[in-house]
């Protein structure tokens, strides 16, 4: 069998830059040795914000009476809510491998490997190509001390394999994966405690970001440890570095992921698999600039922490700028949407540098739109006298935007 590209890897990477060649007219071949979707999809950013929005509703439905429910839980079934996890994982990666197929690729479900840079071979057939393309992504990283064993140590794979809530639980790292669990855990009452070597939480962010969670974190009881590392394990008894003795029921290892690398030098390497940015929607943009040759600004990449409130951010942060740069944020309290919704915890943030906005920040419910507008204005270079003149539909969380342009 022979095809213009074979791609081995089904996921953002991998299936957006199939369909997209398939739709210019060439012959591809995708290569998946488990579930079409990859990580995002099935060990993810897909499950994970599942059961994000599940917690949620337990949560609000305990704290109801100021609306006048009076809500008494009798039974908590964790196992639906893993259920209907994995329902919606299915859902979506039925409708995804219809796209696929219909777009003209041929999914061929096994272990690919690469004989050299024209030749795969799967399921004990070969396969010729005019070209690889390798996106296998990533996988959780382990660190000395902190192995996995699926028990105790558990990987951001293995715990979205749970059926059952623990009553405490310990988690290592505060980026992404671990903000987002400690949350889900939080809402549905387990014990929280966070251990975070950097200073501060979510040390990729803003100053201010990290501060400001912090002090969520304490409002919601979550405990954290910064600046702090786990010393000794003996059973179920955790020692920290600085002394702290945690009891957990197990340990959440959220240290990150690495990239898996093909073992053969002569093929094209894309997503997380590349190494730099392990995002689903830089995967799938690099997808784009391989196969339309749009480019994307690495600079200019947004990131999204979920739960409430949402967490985003693009461009400079505060401590990343000098004398020429100037930061103004506003509360997300000044905002009337904020007060109807019950959500008033929070800001947004800006850096400007000669009346351009290079940076933003922003703590609150829909902070995943509203840094698209912001990353819209910086990636076109508007400047804020242009923008002030856009008028924000009233009351919405984007007209926090004009509020803070007027402050600039």
């Amino acid at each position: 069998m022979e095809y213009d590209y074979g791609i081995i890897g089904g996921g953002p990477a991998g299936y957006t830059a199939g369909m997209l060649l398939a739709q210019k007219g060439y012959s591809v071949v995708l290569f998946e040795k488990e579930f079409l979707g990859g990580t995002c999809l099935n060990k993810g950013c897909i499950p994970t914000k599942a059961l994000l929005h599940s917690s949620e509703i337990y949560k609000n439905a305990l704290n109801s009476q100021d609306i006048g429910l009076d809500i008494e839980i009798k039974q908590f079934d964790f196992k639906k809510t893993a259920e209907k996890k994995d329902k919606t994982v299915e859902r979506i990666r039925k409708s995804l491998e219809l796209a696929v197929k219909n777009s003209g690729v041929n999914i061929v479900y096994a272990n690919a490997e690469i004989e050299d840079k024209n030749s795969i071979t799967a399921n004990g057939e070969e396969y010729k190509v005019s070209q690889i393309i390798y996106a296998c992504g990533s996988k959780p990283r382990e660190i000395k001390g902190l192995e996995f064993d699926g028990k105790f140590v558990l990987s951001s794979d293995d715990v979205l394999k749970l059926e059952t809530l623990p009553k405490s639980v310990l988690i290592i790292g505060s980026g992404a994966i671990g903000i987002e669990w400690a949350r889900i855990f939080s809402n549905f009452g387990v014990e929280v405690s966070v251990v975070e070597l950097a200073e501060h939480l979510i040390p990729l962010a803003d100053i201010d970001i990290s501060k400001r969670i912090e002090r969520i974190f304490r409002q919601n009881k979550i405990k954290f440890y910064l600046s702090d590392s786990v010393e000794i394990i003996s059973g179920k008894k955790v020692l920290l570095k600085s002394g702290v003795e945690i009891n957990p029921d197990f340990i959440l290892s959220a240290v990150g992921r690495v990239p898996i690398k093909p073992n053969f030098n002569d093929v094209t390497v894309i997503g997380d698999s590349e190494g730099k940015i392990q995002l689903a929607h830089y995967a799938i943009h690099n997808a784009k600039q391989f196969a339309l040759g749009i480019e994307c600004d690495a600079k200019l990449i947004p990131s999204v922490i979920y739960g409430e409130p949402e967490i985003a951010w693009v461009g400079l942060r505060e401590q990343d700028c000098g004398d020429d740069c100037k930061g103004v944020s506003i509360p997300i309290a000044a905002l009337g949407k904020s007060w109807c919704d019950d959500a008033t915890d929070g800001f947004i943030k800006i850096i400007t540098k000669n009346d351009q906005i290079v940076g933003a920040h922003v703590v609150s419910k829909e902070a995943s739109a509203l840094i698209h507008e912001f990353l819209i204005a910086i990636q076109n270079g508007l400047s804020v006298s242009e923008l002030k003149k856009v008028c924000f539909a009233h009351p919405t969380y984007s007209e926090g935007i004009f509020e803070i342009l007027l402050r600039t």
